[in-house]
């Protein structure tokens, strides 16, 4: 066993708080770790350490290519993955073991991340690669669990209800088996972790990290089997299931915190067996362990308010650990506001781009619009980079499949070109609808063909256990064991394609200062050339999207109608299965931008497409953020999916009442005009040059990348400019 145990300095400040920092510096020194280490970069910032050098696991293959499939091929070589994993111990921490590793990037690494060759989609791939297609055929992990079936279960209570439904359910024996065995790892994973600590503790000197010990101990011994009783075994046991579904396909959505644990809280507090600061120091360990998805507050199912005084305990552990986090605010009318004017005050303080805020009145109202009830929206919380899930019910692909609407626009402008048709702005966006209907309608069909097949690929064995419906049907939830499903369908360039229009309508069509054959030409060569790049600047400078009102809001608005209408119309292929549009892009700004041309807004060849639903950097020169907000408010789908505003703030606004107010005001504003989700950093802009030139000048610098948080350290330069010319040139 490889096994890594921390020590701590003679002296050091051992109350909770001083735990919490002394914790919080190993995790700036391990994020150096894993500098270099192609799996951590780019990414959210997972609570994974580096795994030590020694370490090495051979997957088992049960597929002659060499890679492993469905049902047998994951739960066993998850099963050998919990067994010989290392353990990570820290005194210092209330809970025990970080992950390491992935079994996605296992596969990766041996070059055989292929979906299950025995299922072709073939007949897709054409257009896949023709309009550039994130079609998320193989995508996993992309929906939300309900915790509170594994922690009123327990790891021996899922056993127990695997092996009943396993009765009731005959003809299901390979779903039953792998499942078992997946809850077996995890209970094998904290036997030898219990033995470590054990070692750990004949070593310790210190009394209070002795008995700290100790009590991990108890605790890590209690949930084996047992279903946790207290905050610090629910906190573990959430904490177990998160690095073990991290382990095996990356799993970061989390759930409705302070709700979720607050029952544990209070019975604790009742109980006089908890104070405060020592719950904070659980849930600041939690955040730490790996920096899921969580939402605080928002409403009930009946309507009423769930913040409580635990939900403030939670934001305060946060700001404790001062670190990367992925905590949403969920906004509403009615709402608490002092917790609302606390969430901000943080922003202030910490500059770490935490939390972010989410509307409830236009995705509730919007999920509403595919057919369900209030009290069921209300249940859809924020559990991930830019989308929404029922917990438990609901299986997605939220942010799993793109279209590149940059490149079907170039492909349109290429055809309408080289045709003998009109060749106008007109003409233009009847064959870039032509087009989008196509790609629309593949990837669909692409995400039919995932749910028929993705069991026999890559099951969702973790996150069957915390749904309901996959161990009682004996059904994967991708194959039938959801009772929702809600396919996401993501147009990304909005802003791209808008400008576009624009320039071409403004610059061709009304001013008549370039014939649209120049323009054209123009684009073809990537503006070469002193005229080509005075061309290039004429178009870039004419009315675009985010400005307010101008003729590139007029056509992003007429944008995202059709792409709204064209994936609604999907509903008809396979009722009841469902598909909700948005717009969002995530890491697909560069990459999709690599695979277009040249465009119309000045936009050249292989530079990034905008990112999610915010304007080009430098949509207009004072950068006026009411007309981008409403900007992108009108542009919302409206169906339960986001648009996310990414807002970056001047760090120099003081953090006192007066401009915490104004952020407060701007939140409910954004959220009354429709806005569906708001990420914001605030960032210095001399810092962000200084860093992004040497970035280990700032081991400790975190960004809000986009829907998630990041140490800066650990992008790549090409995520690094994504963020540099986002607050640089916006």
């Amino acid at each position: 066993m490889r096994n890594r145990i921390n020590t701590t300095p003679i002296g050091a400040d051992l109350s909770y708080r001083g735990r919490v920092a002394i914790l919080r510096e190993r995790k700036i020194e391990d994020t150096k770790d894993k500098k270099g280490i192609r799996s951590f970069a780019d990414g959210d910032d997972y609570g994974a350490i580096a795994p030590p050098d020694d370490f090495h696991f051979e997957p088992i293959p049960n597929h002659p290519n060499g890679s492993f499939y469905g049902y047998q091929g994951w739960s066993q070589n998850f099963y050998k993955l919990m067994a010989e994993h290392p353990v990570h111990i820290d005194p210092c921490d209330a809970f025990a073991c970080r992950w390491m590793n992935c079994m996605l990037w296992m596969r990766l690494d041996a070059g055989i991340n292929t979906f299950n060759p025995d299922m072709s989609y073939d007949h897709l791939k054409p257009a896949i690669e023709k309009y550039g297609i994130v079609p998320g055929i193989g995508a996993d992990a992309h929906f939300g669990g309900d915790y509170s079936i594994g922690l009123e279960l327990g790891f021996g209570g899922l056993i127990k209800k695997l092996v009943k439904y396993r009765s009731i359910n005959p003809g299901h024996d390979d779903f039953y088996d792998a499942e078992i065995l997946t809850v077996m790892g995890i209970q094998e994973w904290i036997r030898h972790t219990c033995l470590e600590i054990e070692k750990a503790l004949l070593e310790e000197q210190d009394p209070v990290l002795k008995k700290n010990l100790e009590q991990m101990l108890i605790c890590n011994r209690n949930i084996i089997e047992g279903a946790p009783k207290t905050l610090r075994e629910a906190c573990q046991w959430i904490c177990w299931f998160n690095m073990a579904s991290r382990e095996y396909n990356r799993d970061g959505a989390g759930c409705q915190l302070d709700e979720t644990l607050r029952p544990y809280y209070e019975r604790d507090l009742q109980a006089g067996i908890l104070t405060d600061d020592e719950a904070r120091y659980y849930i600041a360990c939690l955040l730490l362990n790996d920096p899921h998805y969580y939402q605080l507050g928002g409403l009930s199912p009946d309507g009423h308010d769930m913040v409580t005084p635990f939900s403030y305990l939670i934001l305060e552990a946060a700001d404790w650990l001062d670190s990367t986090c992925n905590l949403t605010v969920r906004v509403h009318d009615g709402m608490d506001m002092e917790f609302l004017h606390r969430s901000v005050d943080y922003l202030f303080k910490n500059k770490n781009g935490w939390p972010r805020f989410s509307g409830d009145k236009a995705l509730s109202e919007g999920f509403m619009k595919k057919g369900y009830p209030v009290e069921l929206a209300r249940q859809r919380v924020a559990v991930g980079c830019n989308w929404m899930s029922l917990p438990g019910l609901e299986y997605t692909l939220n942010d799993c499949v793109k279209l590149n609407c940059a490149k079907i626009f170039r492909i349109a402008l290429d055809e309408m070109m080289e045709g003998d048709g009109p060749k106008d702005t007109e003409e233009l966006f009847s064959i870039y609808e032509k087009h989008l209907k196509i790609a629309v309608r593949t990837t669909a069909e692409g995400i039919l063909f995932h749910l028929d097949n993705q069991y026999k690929n890559e099951p969702e064995l973790m996150l069957n256990l915390i749904s309901h419906g996959p161990v009682e049907k004996g059904l994967d939830m991708s194959h039938g064991g959801a009772q929702f499903y809600n396919m996401c369908i993501d147009g990304t360039g909005i802003a791209t394609v808008a400008d576009s229009f624009a320039a071409i309508e403004q610059r061709v069509e009304k001013e008549k200062r370039i014939t649209i054959e120049k323009m054209y030409e123009a684009v073809k060569n990537n503006f070469e050339g002193p005229e080509g790049e005075y061309i290039r600047m004429m178009l870039s400078s004419s009315e675009r999207y985010g400005g307010g009102n101008t003729l590139g809001d007029k056509w992003a608005v007429r944008i995202s109608d059709s792409l709204t209408e064209n994936v609604n119309r999907m509903d008809e292929l396979r009722p009841p299965v469902k598909f909700i549009p948005g717009w969002f892009s995530w890491s697909n700004t560069i990459q999709f931008g690599k695979a277009v041309g040249a465009t119309p807004n000045g936009r050249r060849d292989g530079e990034p497409i905008n990112h999610g639903a915010n304007p080009h950097p430098g949509f207009r020169k004072d950068g006026a953020l009411t007309a981008m907000t409403n900007s992108i408010c009108a542009i919302q789908c409206g169906y339960g999916n986001t648009c996310p505003v990414q807002l970056e703030l001047d760090p120099g606004l003081a953090r006192d009442t007066e401009n915490v107010d104004k952020i407060c005001n701007y939140i409910l504003t954004l959220f009354d005009k429709g806005g569906t989700l708001l990420n914001i950093n605030i960032i210095n802009a001399e810092q962000i040059l200084e860093a992004d030139k040497d970035p280990s000048l700032y081991p400790d610098l975190v960004v809000r990348v986009t829907g998630f948080t990041a140490y800066f350290c650990l992008l790549t330069p090409e995520f690094r400019k994504l963020v540099v010319d986002r607050i640089l040139v916006s």
